[in-house]
């Protein structure tokens, strides 16, 4: 048996309306497509996934009492440089970013795994400048 591997990867362009969705469903869903794993030629070495543009980005949800409790952290390398962040201080500040950071929490942290994020773009409202690859509407579940 000889393995097949696909020559030409065909990236196609996702739109997900990210309205009343639970923000970690949505990561799951969204990662998943970025690796390519909804298609027959899903190869883990290869990025053979799709584009996914994510639309209001600010109208997510989560579940319980996270709003208040999960807490973003940040860095400087100095000391007394660790900045911290609640979800609704994030939410409200930069929604696009929550959805950033929880699906590059589940692709490898590796050189594909950097490729592969840059195909995530995500927007807070409703409009976005991807209008001439012509997205196809996704309904997550």
């Amino acid at each position: 048996m000889k393995t097949y591997f696909s020559n030409e990867p065909t990236n196609d362009w996702v739109l997900v309306d990210a309205a009343g969705m639970r923000v970690g469903r949505l990561a799951t869903q969204i990662a998943s497509i970025l690796k390519g794993k909804h298609k027959p030629t899903y190869s883990p070495h290869q990025p053979g996934g799709d584009f996914v543009v994510v639309v209001n980005a600010s109208k997510v949800e989560f579940t319980g009492d996270k709003l208040d409790s999960k807490v973003y952290t940040r860095y400087s390398g100095y000391q007394g440089g660790l900045k911290r962040t609640t979800a609704r201080e994030a939410l409200a500040k930069h929604p696009e970013r929550v959805i950033e950071h929880a699906v590059w929490g589940m692709l490898p942290k590796t050189r594909m795994g950097r490729r592969l994020i840059r195909r995530l773009k995500v927007y807070a409202g409703d409009a976005h400048p991807h209008e001439a690859q012509q997205p196809k509407k996704l309904e997550l579940i």
